[in-house]
């Protein structure tokens, strides 16, 4: 198969693995599918139009044939973007291994640039102590693969590494034989769940990236970045700046099956895996460390340590440190059954640890006395990096944050104010829920009374954070310590939560002081909300009591804002730009106040949700937002994408700590928007955006030509579709909005409003043209925006969307919206072009360019394939073997997409 973008010397190896996967699937098929499905493969695989294939194909295949065909190109959907990334590591580690410069999204090259500048160590470790990156993961429902294909594609993925370092025919043929069996296998697999998950379901898939890639690249990626800046600054210390965080388990916004229990139950699954992973260390550490007291002068601390040892063994009298490591086991055996989990250490049981520092202070025992007679590469190894995991991951593995509707805190504390005879607080008005609040924040006294029976709800929310409180003490305070509440929109949002604190002992007040063990997060996620938040901020910060509370939070607070509802509130256009000017705005704010600022991006996988490369987004971000402080959301298919192995992992995590540095210690080396033209140019895109989406028959359109229905029964997350109902676009999750837009191949939130707003532009002043190309090359933050779009244009394809129209109820109204649709698209695309100043899309971008190219075949079948399965869906909605096999397309489109959600 000749595919185009192909680099033919570059990419010669990924010819060969795209050719050895797709004859081994072949072949694998020979056996499973009737002759109809594998010549209809083989006209795929040369290049025949999917269109014209699957036109004359489907009427001539009967169900068993449907569903085979449509697993097929899902496979082959999977095996190709296994290729891809089995490539991309390949030139990755052929670059490393040359003398070219180091990527300019490595912590080497950022450490070159600031020598360059002549950043002074000082200032380095200044900035490094005060740094904090955080990759949160979330369960936001948009990783459509089960564990264990995820498993499979691994298999296969070490396979083909296998592969390229082999030859001879025999060993060529067993790799073949192994490969197809993995296929075999896949292919015997269901890829949908039969069942809904549980929030204990995704606490578990969550929990299982810690062993897939986490326990592997964190502290390997701390061991590069201190060697590198040994190298570079060789005073500098490299703190604890990087952690993997998480909501599952505490997020219970639109959720209602989170509670106090699945948080509890959350801490019991990381605690699980994290002393595991510390006895799993521990006892490698054993092994490595047979060392002789004829050989070393083991310090009298050690020594102490091993004469408290449970390691009686004759051979063990001259290795002390062997002692020492078992009588650590053995506590660590006893700490783990404090909280609930069995070792079964070989070592037996012995004091618990009270904390994680206390079991660091006896790994630093081991590691002083090791330096001190002369084995530091030991010192530095094994050691070193369960010492650096420790300090991370702690006893609970990642911090997790909790988050709540800020409705759902008023009803809170309205209840509380009901059964202490006091205001009717839902009724009053934002000033008077100022001074109601801040007057029961003024004291100690509770308004809660374990004698009195509250709501349900209530009753939840306050066992939450009673949970978070117990969870703090169990496991440090470092476990959780963020609160966040969505769709915050007033000062009294953010004073409601400290009143729920303050009554389950997670806010105290000494004297009118007031003291938090949670930073309260405000979540602006609409237009309007981001529009304004520097008001909202100005007047919290303005609050004598609320500046004092900071002071218990080192004078810092974090925001949150919304890349995935203003999207869907405002288009694409109008969001980024809403998001940019209010994270320029409170630099100011906080500048003026004297306050650390946090900024924390809920950002998605999909363009539509905020999603692009990370490097270039943060770099893209108002000088001064990033301060060496920055929280990024992952979810769904791209946790996979960038997480499921520890190589890819701790490349990804890199990319975070070395943009963040850059942003922070270096001079902002970007043009700033012309902040006339952008505020034009989001007014009438937001215009053109809202006319279509509050299009009479809009709703109706999207419902209709979409497979939202579809996506809201798939078995991909505990949380539900939408929080009140599909009919109302308000009421719909931007998930769901985001992942049926891409089904359907029109990618409508990532570029809607664009070209009509460019052409109004250009309309009302020529000499706009060159501004809008002056901004594209030189202004970081509108060629991010710009780029992002053009990736996700080149993915869209008309005439499959077209296919869905034939969907709707009414052909003619739904024909009219797409008509506006296809037009906004033309518009857009030759909009983008001209201001990138190129004939094609993604001329800048072979990767993703070949990418496609060599996954679109299958991926435009299956698209057909859902066309048509869908109709029959309408016309038979309750038949629930088609509804398996629309999961089953969803699934793949997914695949071949790669960013969903």
């Amino acid at each position: 198969m000749a595919t185009p973008h192909l680099d033919q010397h570059k990419d010669a190896p990924l010819s060969a693995d795209v050719a050895f996967l797709s004859q081994a699937l072949l072949s694998m098929l020979a056996d499973q599918c009737a002759p109809k499905v594998q010549t209809i493969l083989a006209e795929l695989l040369d290049g025949v139009d999917a269109q014209i294939v699957m036109g004359e194909a489907i009427p001539q295949l009967n169900d068993e044939q449907l569903e085979d065909l449509i697993r097929a190109c899902s496979l082959f959907a999977q095996v190709l973007n296994i290729a891809e990334d089995t490539h991309h590591e390949r030139r990755r580690r052929i670059h490393e291994i040359s003398d070219d410069a180091p990527s300019r999204a490595s912590f080497a090259h950022v450490l070159s640039l600031l020598r360059t500048q002549n950043i002074s160590a000082p200032a380095i470790q200044k900035e490094l102590d005060h740094t904090e990156v955080a990759a949160v993961l979330t369960a936001h429902p948009t990783e459509v693969q089960r564990q264990s294909i995820l498993r499979f594609q691994r298999e296969i993925r070490t396979i083909l590494e296998k592969r390229n370092h082999l030859s001879g025919s025999r060993h060529l043929a067993d790799i073949k034989q192994q490969t197809e069996a993995v296929l075999l296998a896949l292919w015997q697999t269901n890829e949908t769940r039969p069942f809904k998950l549980h929030v204990a379901d995704e606490i578990s898939n969550g929990v299982a990236y810690f062993d897939l890639s986490f326990f592997c690249a964190v502290p390997a990626l701390y061991r590069k970045l201190q060697n590198e800046l040994r190298q570079t600054y060789p005073d500098v210390v490299l703190p604890d700046l990087l952690h993997i965080g998480g909501w599952i388990g505490g997020d219970r916004d639109g959720n209602p099956f989170v509670s106090a229990d699945t948080l509890h139950e959350a801490f019991k699954q990381q605690a699980d895996a994290v002393f595991h992973y510390y006895d799993h260390m521990l006892d490698d550490l054993y092994q490595d460390l047979p060392l002789s007291t004829r050989r070393v002068a083991v310090s009298q601390a050690v020594l102490a340590l091993s004469a408290q040892s449970p390691d009686t063994e004759r051979a063990r009298a001259e290795e002390p440190y062997r002692r020492a490591i078992a009588y650590i086991m053995a506590r660590m055996s006893s700490t783990a059954q404090s909280f609930g989990i069995t070792l079964n250490s070989r070592f037996g049981t012995s004091t618990p640890y009270a904390n994680a520092s206390a079991f660091m202070s006896d790994l630093h025992t081991l590691q002083d006395s090791l330096r001190h007679h002369g084995s530091t590469l030991l010192a530095e190894g094994l050691l070193a990096d369960l010492l650096r995991a420790v300090s991370v991951f702690g006893f609970y593995l990642m911090p997790l944050d909790l988050r709540q509707h800020a409705g759902t805190h008023a009803a809170t504390v309205a209840d509380l104010f009901a059964h202490a005879d006091l205001e009717d607080y839902l009724t009053l008005s934002e000033s008077a829920r100022q001074r109601v609040l801040l007057r029961e924040l003024a004291t100690q006294r509770p308004l809660f009374s374990p004698y009195v029976t509250y709501t349900e709800d209530t009753q939840k929310e306050l066992a939450i954070f009673q949970a978070a409180a117990d969870i703090k003490n169990r496991f440090g305070e470092t476990a959780i310590r963020q609160s966040i509440i969505s769709n915050a929109e007033q000062v009294s949002d953010v004073l409601a939560v400290a009143l729920l604190l303050k009554e389950t002992g997670l806010l105290s007040v000494q004297h009118g002081q007031p003291a938090s063990r949670l930073n309260i997060v405000p979540l602006f996620e609409t237009i309007e909300a981001l529009q304004n938040c520097i008001g909202v901020m100005d007047a919290l910060f303005n609050l004598p009591w609320y500046r004092t509370l900071l002071q218990s939070r080192d004078h810092l607070q974090e925001i949150m804002l919304g890349y995935s509802d203003s999207n869907k509130d405002g288009g694409y256009v109008t969001s980024q730009w809403s998001l940019y000017q209010a994270e320029a705005a409170l630099v100011d704010l906080y500048q003026r106040h004297g306050l650390r600022l946090r900024l924390f991006h809920g950002r998605g996988g999909s363009v539509g949700r905020g999603g692009g490369p990370s490097f270039d987004a943060i770099l893209a971000q108002p000088a001064g937002s990033v301060a060496g402080q920055i929280r990024i959301t992952e979810q769904g298919e791209v946790i996979t994408a960038k997480y499921a192995d520890a190589a890819n992992a701790e490349r990804n995590l890199e990319t975070l700590v070395a943009a963040t540095l850059e942003a922070s210690l270096l001079p902002h080396n970007t043009d700033e928007p012309d902040m006339a033209l952008m505020q034009q140019l989001s007014d009438k895109a937001f215009t053109h955006y809202r006319k279509l989406i509050t299009h009479s028959g809009f709703i109706d359109y999207f419902l209709q030509t979409s497979p939202i229905q579809e996506i809201a029964s798939l078995n991909i997350g505990s949380r539900p579709a939408s929080r009140k109902t599909l009919a109302r676009i308000q009421d719909l999750r931007a998930i769901p909005w985001v992942f049926s837009w891409t089904q359907n191949r029109l990618m409508l939130p990532a570029w809607y409003g664009f070209g009509s707003a460019v052409a109004a532009l250009l309309q009302s002043d020529a000499h706009n043209l060159a501004k809008l190309r002056h901004m594209a090359t030189h202004s970081a933050f509108f060629n991010a925006m710009l780029s992002n779009m053009e990736q996700v244009m080149a993915k869209a394809d008309l005439s499959i969307a077209q296919a869905y129209v034939g969907l709707a109820c009414d052909d003619k109204a739904a024909a009219n919206i797409f008509v506006l649709i296809t037009e906004e698209f033309t518009r857009s695309r030759n909009a983008l072009l001209d201001l990138l100043q190129r004939d094609t899309l993604l001329t800048d971008n072979r990767s993703l360019a070949r990418s496609l190219a060599l996954r679109m075949p299958y991926l435009n079948a299956l698209n057909w394939l859902q066309v048509h399965l869908l109709a029959q869906l309408r016309a038979r909605p309750q038949d629930q073997h088609l509804l398996q096999l629309i999961h089953q397309t969803i699934n793949g489109v997914a695949q071949g997409l790669r960013n969903t959600g």
